[in-house]
């Protein structure tokens, strides 16, 4: 009985990331990214992950303030900013976060304001859906490693 709640979840792991594989959300750099973790680092993606998210959280939040001052012309700036989202964006297999930023980025190159304040908004929309997906797939991931780690006496 036990197998089969584990054998679920694992299929419920396997179905959304082909989903999140399929909507292009990540791409093969997510499969590296998990092949770096084994039985020494068993939190390493999780790890990662979550240091992207403060990092990325960071970034968005002195965007949207650059942004919102009015007088701001610093185009520069924002491209350096989403540098560094695309980075690491594209290090963890975020593909449609890394894809947005580039779109993002074209319009800071144009000095286009209104298409950079779209850009952000853009790149904080797949962020939170690839934040909440990730959040997903940690908890199936854990309830897994919890429905295996049972052991029931004889």
């Amino acid at each position: 009985m036990l197998g089969l709640g584990v054998d679920r979840l694992q299929a419920d792991i396997n179905r959304l990331l082909a989903s999140l594989f399929h909507q292009g959300v990540l791409d093969e750099h997510f499969l590296q990214l998990q092949q770096l973790q084994d039985e020494t680092s068993p939190n390493f993606v999780y790890d990662v992950i979550n240091i992207y998210f403060d990092e990325s959280e960071k970034l968005l939040r002195n965007l949207r303030l650059l942004l919102m001052d009015r007088e701001f012309s610093d185009y520069k700036k924002i491209g350096l900013h989403l540098n560094q989202l695309v980075g690491s964006s594209s290090s963890i297999g975020a593909r449609r976060v890394r894809n947005v930023c580039v779109a993002f980025r074209s319009a800071s190159e144009l000095s286009n304001r209104p298409g950079c304040l779209r850009g952000l908004e853009v790149v904080e929309h797949e962020y939170h859906y690839l934040k909440n997906m990730m959040h997903e797939l940690f908890q199936l991931e854990q309830q897994r490693l919890l429905a295996a780690g049972v052991r029931y006496p004889i």
